[in-house]
Protein backbone atom coordinates (compact mmCIF):
# COMPACT_ATOMS: atom_id res chain seq x y z
CA UNK A 1 0.00 0.00 0.00
CA UNK A 2 3.02 2.28 -0.24
CA UNK A 3 2.02 3.15 -3.80
CA UNK A 4 -1.30 4.58 -2.60
CA UNK A 5 0.58 6.67 -0.05
CA UNK A 6 2.87 8.09 -2.77
CA UNK A 7 -0.05 8.77 -5.11
CA UNK A 8 -1.94 10.61 -2.36
CA UNK A 9 1.15 12.64 -1.49
CA UNK A 10 1.72 13.47 -5.18
CA UNK A 11 -1.90 14.53 -5.64
CA UNK A 12 -1.74 16.77 -2.55
CA UNK A 13 1.45 18.40 -3.83
CA UNK A 14 -0.10 18.96 -7.28
CA UNK A 15 -3.24 20.38 -5.64
CA UNK A 16 -1.12 22.71 -3.49
CA UNK A 17 0.84 23.92 -6.51
CA UNK A 18 -2.40 24.53 -8.43
CA UNK A 19 -3.81 26.54 -5.50
CA UNK A 20 -0.56 28.53 -5.25
CA UNK A 21 -0.53 29.33 -8.99
CA UNK A 22 -4.22 30.30 -8.87
CA UNK A 23 -3.55 32.65 -5.95
CA UNK A 24 -0.62 34.25 -7.79
CA UNK A 25 -2.73 34.70 -10.92
CA UNK A 26 -5.58 36.23 -8.92
CA UNK A 27 -3.14 38.59 -7.18
CA UNK A 28 -1.75 39.74 -10.54
CA UNK A 29 -5.23 40.31 -11.97
CA UNK A 30 -6.34 42.34 -8.96
CA UNK A 31 -3.22 44.49 -8.72
CA UNK A 32 -2.72 45.06 -12.45
CA UNK A 33 -2.73 48.68 -13.54
CA UNK A 34 -4.26 49.70 -16.87
CA UNK A 35 -1.80 50.45 -19.63
CA UNK A 36 -1.04 54.13 -20.10
CA UNK A 37 -0.45 55.07 -23.71
CA UNK A 38 1.41 58.25 -24.51
CA UNK A 39 -0.26 58.62 -27.89
CA UNK A 40 -3.57 60.40 -27.41
CA UNK A 41 -2.21 63.00 -29.79
CA UNK A 42 -1.62 60.61 -32.69
CA UNK A 43 -3.61 61.58 -35.76
CA UNK A 44 -4.10 59.96 -39.14
CA UNK A 45 -3.99 62.00 -42.34
CA UNK A 46 -4.12 61.28 -46.03
CA UNK A 47 -2.74 62.65 -49.28
CA UNK A 48 -4.35 61.69 -52.60
CA UNK A 49 -2.09 61.42 -55.66
CA UNK A 50 -3.58 61.99 -59.11
CA UNK A 51 -1.17 59.69 -60.95
CA UNK A 52 -0.31 56.05 -60.27
CA UNK A 53 2.42 55.47 -57.71
CA UNK A 54 5.02 52.90 -58.73
CA UNK A 55 7.34 51.18 -56.24
CA UNK A 56 10.27 53.54 -56.84
CA UNK A 57 8.09 56.59 -56.33
CA UNK A 58 6.54 54.96 -53.25
CA UNK A 59 9.99 54.53 -51.71
CA UNK A 60 10.80 58.15 -52.52
CA UNK A 61 7.57 59.39 -50.96
CA UNK A 62 8.22 57.31 -47.83
CA UNK A 63 11.75 58.68 -47.57
CA UNK A 64 10.47 62.24 -47.96
CA UNK A 65 7.76 61.72 -45.37
CA UNK A 66 10.11 60.07 -42.87
CA UNK A 67 12.35 63.13 -42.98
CA UNK A 68 9.49 65.34 -41.75
CA UNK A 69 9.51 65.91 -38.00
CA UNK A 70 6.43 64.63 -36.16
CA UNK A 71 5.71 61.59 -38.35
CA UNK A 72 6.34 58.09 -37.10
CA UNK A 73 8.58 56.19 -39.46
CA UNK A 74 6.63 52.93 -39.46
CA UNK A 75 3.21 54.40 -40.12
CA UNK A 76 3.15 55.22 -43.82
CA UNK A 77 0.75 53.21 -45.97
CA UNK A 78 0.69 53.58 -49.76
CA UNK A 79 -2.19 51.97 -51.66
CA UNK A 80 -4.20 52.94 -54.72
CA UNK A 81 -2.59 56.36 -55.19
CA UNK A 82 -3.28 57.29 -51.58
CA UNK A 83 -0.69 57.88 -48.86
CA UNK A 84 -1.93 57.48 -45.29
CA UNK A 85 0.38 58.53 -42.47
CA UNK A 86 0.25 59.06 -38.74
CA UNK A 87 1.60 62.18 -37.12
CA UNK A 88 1.83 63.74 -33.70
CA UNK A 89 -0.60 66.66 -33.76
CA UNK A 90 1.33 68.44 -30.98
CA UNK A 91 4.36 68.69 -33.28
CA UNK A 92 2.81 69.12 -36.72
CA UNK A 93 -0.48 69.04 -38.59
CA UNK A 94 -1.56 67.65 -41.94
CA UNK A 95 -1.26 71.02 -43.72
CA UNK A 96 2.36 71.45 -42.61
CA UNK A 97 3.21 67.88 -43.62
CA UNK A 98 1.66 68.41 -47.04
CA UNK A 99 3.51 71.72 -47.51
CA UNK A 100 6.84 70.18 -46.49
CA UNK A 101 6.31 67.18 -48.77
CA UNK A 102 5.52 69.43 -51.73
CA UNK A 103 8.59 71.54 -50.96
CA UNK A 104 10.81 68.45 -51.25
CA UNK A 105 9.46 67.40 -54.67
CA UNK A 106 6.73 68.61 -56.94
CA UNK A 107 4.21 65.77 -56.58
CA UNK A 108 0.86 65.83 -58.34
CA UNK A 109 -1.17 65.44 -55.15
CA UNK A 110 -3.61 67.13 -52.83
CA UNK A 111 -4.37 66.66 -49.14
CA UNK A 112 -7.56 64.83 -48.28
CA UNK A 113 -10.08 67.03 -46.51
CA UNK A 114 -12.88 65.27 -44.69
CA UNK A 115 -16.35 66.27 -45.95
CA UNK A 116 -18.58 68.12 -43.48
CA UNK A 117 -21.15 65.31 -43.30
CA UNK A 118 -18.45 62.80 -42.21
CA UNK A 119 -16.70 65.14 -39.80
CA UNK A 120 -19.50 64.98 -37.26
CA UNK A 121 -20.05 61.19 -37.44
CA UNK A 122 -19.09 58.89 -34.57
CA UNK A 123 -16.10 56.69 -35.27
CA UNK A 124 -16.89 53.82 -32.92
CA UNK A 125 -18.05 50.86 -35.05
CA UNK A 126 -19.97 49.26 -32.16
CA UNK A 127 -23.54 50.12 -31.30
CA UNK A 128 -23.12 51.77 -27.92
CA UNK A 129 -26.64 50.78 -26.88
CA UNK A 130 -26.03 47.07 -27.49
CA UNK A 131 -25.81 44.56 -24.68
CA UNK A 132 -22.36 43.32 -25.72
CA UNK A 133 -20.96 46.87 -25.64
CA UNK A 134 -22.39 47.53 -22.17
CA UNK A 135 -21.10 44.19 -20.88
CA UNK A 136 -17.60 44.81 -22.23
CA UNK A 137 -17.61 48.29 -20.65
CA UNK A 138 -18.59 46.83 -17.24
CA UNK A 139 -15.87 44.18 -17.45
CA UNK A 140 -13.34 46.82 -18.48
CA UNK A 141 -14.32 49.10 -15.57
CA UNK A 142 -14.19 46.16 -13.15
CA UNK A 143 -10.60 45.29 -14.02
CA UNK A 144 -9.41 48.87 -14.46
Amino acid sequence: MKINKYIKKGLWIAFGIAILFSAILLFHIITAKPAVYDTPNLQVSRIDFKSDIDSAQARQICADLRSIKGLTSDSIIIKRNVVVYFHNNKITNSQKVYAQLMAKRNYDARPYILPENLASKEVCPMDQNSMSYKLSQKINHFFN
